[in-house]
């Protein structure tokens, strides 16, 4: 494949997600904008975190618990700064900083990013489907249950805290899906490392 049809299939990706973005993003209404905010804000779930965690401790043990919440720890961490290197590696802007994206009428929900004008990839996706996917595998280490329930509510939490992130015009699709799926990718390594690790230290 040559140059120019390089430059032109990603040339039509780029358009095809910038368009599809704001036919997402164009969903909002005031009535929404306020939960999509609240899923935005990951300072909100700190207590979230804190409740699974203590579940952990509850249902495998605390030495069970403890290797799991290592991996859950450890999912975070590497999803965060393999997020940080991307995002300066591609250099993409945000929605919110894309003159295209605003001239179409993008809407915003709490203005700006105060952090950040890169966006690629989303590290709120990969967070939280990273935890999500990390925290459901680590209660899978109790053979009494297998925490369908559990998988399904953090994983539609997980997916509701993404959606959030092109409703508040922070991520273009794109940034989302990779990043679900690093963080899906991260969240199901470090639980098989815990689950080794609870295996072969027979905790």
């Amino acid at each position: 494949m040559d140059s120019t049809a390089t430059i032109g299939f990603w040339g039509a990706l780029e358009q095809a997600d910038k368009t599809a973005t704001l036919a997402i993003n164009s969903l909002h209404s005031p009535a929404t904008d306020v939960i999509w905010q609240t899923f935005s804000d990951k300072e909100i779930w700190f207590p979230l975190y804190f409740i699974v965690l203590v579940f952990l401790f509850i249902r495998l043990g605390w030495k069970k618990a403890l290797a799991v919440t290592l991996g859950c720890v450890l999912t975070i961490v590497v999803c965060d700064q393999l997020a940080n290197f991307t995002k300066e590696f591609f250099g993409r802007l945000r929605p919110c900083f894309d003159e295209y994206m605003l001239g179409c009428g993008l809407h915003e929900i709490g203005g700006k990013s105060e952090y950040y004008n890169l966006g690629f990839y989303s590290a709120h996706a990969a967070n939280s489907f990273g935890f999500a996917i990390s925290s459901w595998l680590g209660l899978r280490n109790d053979s009494r249950l297998r925490y369908r329930g559990y998988g399904w509510g953090i994983c539609i939490w997980a997916l509701m805290v993404s959606l959030s992130r092109i409703f508040a015009g922070q991520h273009f699709l794109g940034d989302i899906i990779v990043g679900s799926a690093v963080g899906i990718l991260a969240g199901w390594g470090m639980a098989s490392l815990s689950r080794l690790a609870i295996r072969r230290l027979r905790l």
